[in-house]
């Protein structure tokens, strides 16, 4: 399939294990201490509006068809369903410091949290996972503790500065500096398909005053076409991280909703992609 790619600095890469397609970041394999990915439609059992590779338990799709999709994810990092941990998302800023206790939640049994939209972790061989129809996916890497996070940003994360807050979680919980982060932000919707209107606009021309470029006139009298992609790589600069160790996605959900999910390119008849991580263990 022919993908539509934006500008970038850091282009995405493409993989498959046997039927699965998936996507990766160079600069987060670099690392030598993580394995991830962000899925794409291709490679699941699901069928109808949920084809191919569903990972969303709540969106109507047959449980046995989402449970084989994580089963073949799993395959691709050599472990098994039981070691997922998933996020609980409702656009909050809230995130978790994920322990063994918690694998398997989400996925084998039911998680016993809620609000979720931030997972942290510093313990090899747990699979982070969040989940994703448009809204941008955060990774974080620190090498120098060997801590790992994921993270949800819609308009409502990005505009309460998730990617700094989830810095200050890692910080607090293992040393982290942002100056020894590794991060990327994932496939998501682009500002050419992002339109937004007053409310939304005016909540980020508060918090980024300077920054006009994340806005633009929109298609539709009164809309604004909302950068969420620069909203996201301007946080965390300001956070600590440093230029040449951030990518930034050239893949928009929107343009390419037949290879992802992409909730306003459907009206919302879709399944959802998941972004997983692991560290590797030594």
């Amino acid at each position: 399939m022919e993908l539509i790619r934006k500008k970038s600095c850091a282009p995405m890469e493409e993989n498959q294990h046997r039927q699965v397609v998936y996507l990766t970041f160079p600069l987060l394999d670099q690392t030598g201490i993580v394995r991830h990915l962000f899925s794409t439609r291709q490679g699941g059992v699901s069928e109808g509006i949920y084809a191919a590779m569903n990972l969303s338990y709540q969106r109507g799709d047959k449980k046995e068809a989402v449970d084989e999709n994580f089963r073949r994810i799993s395959e691709i990092f050599g472990t098994t369903p039981d070691r997922i941990v998933c996020s609980r998302q409702t656009h909050t800023t809230n995130v978790r410091l994920v322990t063994e206790e918690d694998c398997g939640k989400g996925v084998i049994r039911p998680a016993d949290y809620e609000d979720v939209d931030g997972l942290i972790t510093n313990i090899p061989g747990i699979l982070l996972c969040t989940f994703y129809a448009d809204c941008v996916p955060l990774y974080f890497v620190d090498r120098k503790n060997k801590a790992i996070g994921l993270a949800h940003s819609g308009w409502r994360g990005t505009v309460n500065r998730m990617g700094a807050v989830v810095l200050r979680a890692m910080k607090e919980a293992f040393g982290t500096e942002p100056g020894e982060v590794i991060a990327a932000i994932g496939p998501s919707i682009c500002q050419d398909c992002y339109e937004v209107g007053q409310e939304v606009a005016e909540a980020f021309r508060q918090e980024f005053p300077q920054e006009e470029a994340i806005l633009k006139k929109g298609k539709t009298e009164g809309k604004y076409q909302l950068d969420l992609w620069e909203s996201n790589r301007l946080i965390l600069l300001n956070a600590g991280i440093l230029p040449e160790n951030l990518a930034v996605t050239d893949l928009c959900t929107c343009c390419n909703s037949k290879y992802l999910f992409s909730h306003r390119a459907s009206g919302g008849k879709r399944g959802n992609l998941a972004a997983f991580m692991e560290l590797r263990k030594s």
